[in-house]
């Protein structure tokens, strides 16, 4: 085992450059300044870098097909799915049939029965930064190949389309804008690279500078509305805001989207998409042998997990029940088959949502070097989807639940 020096010293050597560089800053945890990126890397093969790929390709042809059937659904199966009736009307806006979101993230169990996918981040996802940029610079560093090598170029692709899209379908695409909470180092870091990657004509404004009226969203101070949004913020979070003095601010700015007066990426298939009650329907259409074709059940039956809104676990196998919208292992819990509690967020939020009942499935436990010496969590390996196609791939290690303390573990090909 490394000294803790030798490991300081190879860590400073490795995220001080990248952070002179003002892209990736949150290498350590601004609010317990706890250690977020290693500095070590795993070791890969292409075969299961492959096998990442093709999972996530296949399984966004999946909710693609789901998701088109869904926007022409009743108002009764968005209440059914639990979405928010402010954002009903939003929901049925397809934009790009092909995919289910514009950039998305599945998240995957390496089980001794191949990749079992856990949940689809596909409305905002998160850890774009680590994968497309920051997983180069680590491999730079040990002399070893990027699995991601390239990448990045998808991200630009994908952004030059959705704004033709847009354009075929009539909207203007003039003024656009990407949008975060500033104070959030992540989110407002991740809006930036990709802003920076997109090679639209853009500009980065905090949410909090944003004014809706009845005839669009502006910057504050601007005489002309926003044509585009980027927006790393939840629609469902969205659906609920207020100003301070009570007014709607979110029902609003969603009604625009629904009048055609504002488009957003991603678009809202991506929410549609997000919520967990999409897999609990996709499985329910694959048990009845419904929808899908033969092909698309085998890829079903391969790579998704039974997923419910009724808890028929208990007695049986052991499960996990998630919030339909929650994020960042917040309000999960793990049960043994008998319904006995192995794991919970102590978390406060998404405890009133709706939840999803998912089979349990055991996540790979590996031990790593860190700051505070041997580390021993277990790993959940993530792959983009980028305008429907595979793209870069990232892995945390945790605790049993992936949650805010979860750790980025870089991955590499060695030569």
């Amino acid at each position: 085992m490394l000294r803790q020096t030798d490991y300081a010293k190879r860590r400073e050597e490795i995220y001080s450059p990248i952070r002179e560089e003002k892209i990736f800053t949150w290498d350590i945890d601004a609010r317990d300044q706890e250690e977020f990126a290693l500095a070590t890397i795993y070791p890969v093969s292409e075969l299961f870098v492959s096998s990442l790929r093709t999972a996530t390709e296949k399984l966004g042809e999946i909710f693609a097909k789901t998701i088109r059937i869904v926007q022409k659904g009743s108002e009764e199966l968005f209440q059914e799915l639990g979405f928010p009736q402010e954002t009903w009307a939003t929901l049925r806006l397809s934009v790009a049939d092909h995919t289910p979101t514009l950039l998305g993230r599945f998240d995957f169990a390496h089980t001794p029965n191949g990749l079992k996918m856990l949940e689809f981040n596909s409305d905002t996802p998160s850890k774009v930064v680590e994968a497309f940029y920051v997983n180069q610079k680590v491999c730079d560093y040990f002399g070893w190949q990027n699995p991601n090598h390239d990448q990045s170029r998808m991200l630009t692709d994908s952004f030059q389309y959705i704004r033709k899209r847009y354009q075929q379908l009539g909207y203007p695409s003039k003024h656009i804008t990407f949008s975060s909470l500033d104070w959030h180092i992540e989110d407002s870091g991740t809006t930036r690279y990709l802003l920076q990657q997109s090679g639209l004509p853009a500009t980065f404004v905090p949410l909090s500078k944003l004014v809706v009226q009845q005839d669009g969203l502006y910057v504050r101070g601007m005489d002309h509305p926003i044509d585009i949004l980027f927006r790393f913020h939840a629609l469902e979070i969205l659906a609920s805001e207020k100003s301070k003095s009570g007014f709607p601010v979110g029902a609003q700015l969603l009604q625009l989207i629904a009048q055609k007066k504002l488009a957003i990426i991603n678009p809202p298939s991506g929410f549609i998409s997000q919520n967990k009650a999409i897999q609990a329907l996709i499985w329910n259409l694959h048990e009845q042998n419904m929808f899908f074709t033969t092909d698309e059940h085998e890829i079903i039956e391969t790579y998704m997990l039974p997923s419910y809104l009724e808890n028929v676990f208990t007695g049986k196998k052991p499960y996990v029940r998630k919030p339909i919208f929650g994020r960042n292992g917040g309000a999960i819990t793990l049960y043994e088959k008998d319904g006995t509690i192995t794991s919970q967020d102590d978390g406060q939020a998404y405890w009133d949502q709706a939840m999803m009942y998912q089979e349990k499935v055991p996540l790979e436990e590996i031990e790593v070097e860190s700051m505070m010496g041997s580390y021993r969590g277990w790993l959940l390996w993530g792959c983009f989807l980028v305008d429907g196609k595979a793209s870069a791939i990232t892995t945390r290690i945790s605790d049993r639940i992936t949650g805010d303390s979860s750790r980025f573990l870089p991955i590499g090909l060695p030569l």
